[in-house]
């Protein structure tokens, strides 16, 4: 198990990618908070880990307000002893639409979510790792970041701001034995495209159609991105800082 005795912190655990991610780590043997503003979907995957035989711990948290974020890493302490992996996964999509239509509230939110979150989880979880004399940190960012599409600019802008800011932490942290790395997912049949759509359920039509402009004839499967944070998070990755790993069968190049 590559991840025995690893204590994890797990953003926006309760559903789609974060779900899967939690999941893996918990295979692997690490103890994981499960974090997530959905306390149904929360405890759902904790007791779901606890049933599979890992320690888990759910604490309900919206990463855009430093309180709920510095409760959550104190609670990784307290709990499990320490932080060893912190996934800054947790992000929020508007629906689709021209950037000047975007209402207000929803651009706000939007960089208060994808952007702010990834920064209090800087904030909160740097001294509990430098306290474990290193660890890494994992990003969820998007392939709307490196290729970006009609619609959604708000969206691709936070995202870009992630990449930026996970190479700069990966310099200001090598010093701390902290590696920093991001995956950058497609689109893929979660919640979270749902309701960029403003769809209840993606229709094989509408899947089909997303599925055209990615060369390997798929939608990203919350498996796939799991993978790759595991990877990145291993000892496997020991040399790889900054790196912000395309997750997109393709679709950035074609």
């Amino acid at each position: 198990m590559r991840f025995k005795e690893k204590i994890v912190v797990v953003t926006g655990a309760a559903s789609g990618f974060g779900e899967a991610i939690a999941k893996s780590f918990g295979a692997e043997g690490a103890s994981v908070v499960v974090a997530d503003v959905n306390e149904v979907g929360g405890k759902r995957v904790t007791s779901q880990l606890e049933q599979a035989g890992a320690r888990a711990l759910f604490v309900r948290t919206d990463v855009s307000r430093a309180e709920d974020v510095r409760a959550m890493i104190e609670a990784a302490v307290s709990t499990f002893g320490g932080l060893d992996v912190l996934v800054n996964n947790a992000g929020f999509c508007h629906r689709a639409m021209p950037l000047w239509e975007l209402p207000e509230e929803d651009y706000e939110r939007v960089f208060a979510t994808n952007t702010k979150g990834v920064y209090l989880g800087a904030k909160y979880g740097i001294p509990a790792l430098r306290e474990r004399g290193g660890g890494v940190i994992i990003n969820t960012a998007s392939i709307g970041a490196v290729a970006p599409r009609p619609g959604v600019t708000a969206y691709n802008a936070t995202k870009g701001a992630v990449i930026t800011m996970t190479r700069g932490l990966a310099v200001e942290l090598a010093p701390f034995k902290i590696r920093v790395n991001a995956v950058n997912p497609v689109a893929a049949a979660t919640n979270f495209m749902k309701g960029a759509l403003g769809m209840d359920s993606l229709p094989d039509d509408v899947r089909k159609t997303l599925a055209a402009g990615i060369p390997l004839g798929r939608l990203t499967e919350p498996s796939d991105v799991a993978a790759a944070v595991l990877y990145l998070a291993s000892e496997d990755a020991s040399f790889l800082t900054g790196v912000c790993l395309d997750i997109d069968g393709g679709r950035s190049i074609s």
